[in-house]
């Protein structure tokens, strides 16, 4: 079903988005989606999510809101449900993770924390009081995957299997490519970083947005700004793109099929 009121631990739940330009990037994406947008209290530090059908599905962030001296990159972040956020931090830290921004609470809604894989791939933690995460995934213009691009397959297998409780398994009917399940039902994928990338292409998670007509919303992108950094083709599991944003976030469309 793609409205979703929780999710187990170790399940991508949440994206977002930090930009320099957070207006630009709101309209850009209410373009290409249709989001609308609901804006945080001030507490959050200026934090809006974004909805569709009057369901969060995602949220976008001025990278001024930090305060560093060097802006953050331009990137969606993948957050992993957690039942306990510093347990889950003490278990990325045993496993070989660095924690980028310790455990804290957003308001009532949850704690949350930021780290990276031993690879070097950033990546959330969300741990859900109020708000559970994506209230809508799986159809037209919300998530529908996340993928783990990674220069050391075995070790990112081991890590999140220690640090998120995450199995990785070879998937039927995609060369070199392998589920990240929990509990036997798979929430996601993982990849070695594909051969070719440029060198400046770090391990990184990759987050997929469901969409009718690839070959259409990869042109729409292209004309508001958008940059196609791989023309859409077709692969087991539907017709995708690789693309990215004016601001330089990249993600992937799909018009998913089902898997055989």
């Amino acid at each position: 079903m793609p409205e979703v009121t929780s999710y187990q631990p170790g399940t991508p739940c949440w994206i977002d988005l930090m930009v320099p330009d957070q207006r630009a990037a709101l309209d850009f994406y209410s373009g290409l989606f249709g989001w609308e947008e609901a804006a945080g209290p001030p507490v959050t530090g200026g934090y809006v999510m974004c909805t569709l059908k009057g369901k969060p599905v995602a949220g976008v962030m001025s990278a001024e809101s930090v305060g560093e001296e060097a802006p953050p990159p331009t990137v969606w972040t993948t957050y992993f449900c957690s039942a306990d956020a510093q347990a889950t931090s003490e278990a990325v830290s045993r496993a070989g993770g660095t924690v980028l921004l310790p455990v804290m609470d957003v308001t009532d809604l949850g704690r949350m924390l930021v780290a990276t894989d031993p690879l070097g791939t950033v990546f959330g933690v969300w741990q859900p009081l109020a708000f559970p995460g994506a209230g809508l995934v799986n159809e037209v213009s919300t998530l529908v995957w996340n993928e783990l691009n990674t220069t050391d397959r075995e070790a990112a297998s081991a890590f999140y299997a220690e640090a998120l409780g995450l199995e990785s398994v070879p998937m039927e009917g995609a060369e070199d490519y392998f589920a990240l399940s929990v509990n036997g039902r798979t929430v996601g994928g993982l990849q070695p970083l594909r051969a070719g990338m440029p060198p400046e292409v770090p391990p990184h998670w990759l987050v997929y947005f469901a969409v009718g007509d690839v070959d259409r919303s990869s042109a729409k992108l292209s004309a508001a700004g958008g940059t196609v950094l791989r023309p859409p083709y077709d692969m087991v599991a539907g017709r995708m793109s690789v693309v990215r944003d004016p601001q330089g976030a990249s993600f992937a469309l799909i018009a998913p099929k089902p898997m055989r």
